[in-house]
């Protein structure tokens, strides 16, 4: 028993001492205890609360751990990689527990979850601690376009990936069900009129299967994200020419935010105009997600252009 309670009391301490690694280490441990209850439920075709619980005890834990960065760094926690990583995972546990209020599904956390936990394990046990620590902002970042600009991007590429990670799982469930696109509107419900009688202004719910639900799901994420992304790239210009005088530079990273905003408007436009059906918007969508990744991480390791304060190397 006492020696529990000096356990704890170390526990107490280190959290103190350093509450931002300490309560981003204990968020990555809920959700590593949620993650083999998450696949029992999916197993199980049944939500669990207890996941739920663990999900937003998490989000709640990386988001005090923002707060106290904040505190502590006197600017919003998004200046470099480590501390966009803990925002992206707050950015993605928020998109789950949100999806999860419009469709309950185990599906969702059983999708989200192992994400997350790479970009907090990322963030934790593999970036080194020069990235960890907090230092005064560079001159470019030293402007009100900070929050507006990095936040705004951080929420799209989580809203993207949650979307596409929803339409991978559209490409696993039910190979042998035909998947028939009803609804390309924000919601998951459709409408139809009752064809029995013309004059019958009656309108009819439809019934959407499993798999067309979590395909709307991906929609919805995915135009969310869409937009989020568009008034990043907008703000971001406006920034840039602020501080460096100039629109646009065709840097890496914004070369690659560009070619993520045409592969997401190109799978909007198929879907919306062409009427896509079956699988095949999803397997575009799918792919999105390596895009976002080289958009975000990959060419964080060229090392070259003007968002040097996001480099993992040098």
């Amino acid at each position: 028993m006492q020696s529990l309670e000096i356990v704890l009391d170390e526990i107490i301490k280190k959290t103190l001492s350093d509450p931002v690694l300490s309560l981003g280490i204990f968020a990555f441990f809920i959700l590593l205890i949620s993650l083999p209850l998450s696949l029992i439920s999916t197993f199980k075709n049944k939500s669990s609360d207890l996941v739920k619980f663990l999900s937003i005890s998490a989000n709640i834990l990386i988001a005090l751990q923002l707060v106290f960065r904040w505190i502590i760094s006197s600017h919003f926690p998004i200046s470099n990689l480590f501390e966009s990583l803990c925002f992206l995972s707050w950015g993605l546990l928020l998109a789950q527990l949100l999806l999860e209020r419009e469709y309950d599904t185990p599906i969702i956390s059983t999708l989200s979850i192992p994400v997350i936990l790479l970009t907090l394990g990322f963030a934790f046990f593999v970036l080194p601690d020069s990235l960890k620590s907090s230092s005064n902002l560079v001159p470019a970042l030293r402007s009100s376009w900070l929050v507006m600009h990095v936040s705004v991007v951080m929420l799209s590429y989580a809203s993207l990936i949650i979307g596409s990670c929803l339409s991978a799982s559209v490409l696993l469930i039910g190979n042998n069900q035909a998947l028939q696109i009803r609804s390309n509107s924000v919601g998951i419900g459709g409408y139809k009129i009752s064809n029995l009688d013309p004059k019958c202004e009656v309108k009819n719910p439809y019934r959407f299967s499993h798999v067309e639900k979590l395909d709307t799901l991906s929609y919805r994420s995915i135009l969310i994200g869409f937009v989020l992304l568009t008034l990043g790239l907008v703000s971001g210009a406006i920034w840039a020419n602020e501080a460096w005088g100039t629109w646009w530079s065709w840097d890496p990273k914004e070369t690659w935010a560009f070619i993520s905003w045409l592969f997401y408007a190109a799978y909007l436009h198929m879907r919306i105009s062409k009427g896509w059906q079956g699988r095949k918007p999803a397997l575009l969508a799918t792919s999105g997600i390596f895009i976002v990744l080289i958009c975000y991480l990959g060419v964080n390791f060229w090392g070259v252009g003007l968002h040097s304060y996001g480099w993992i190397f040098g």
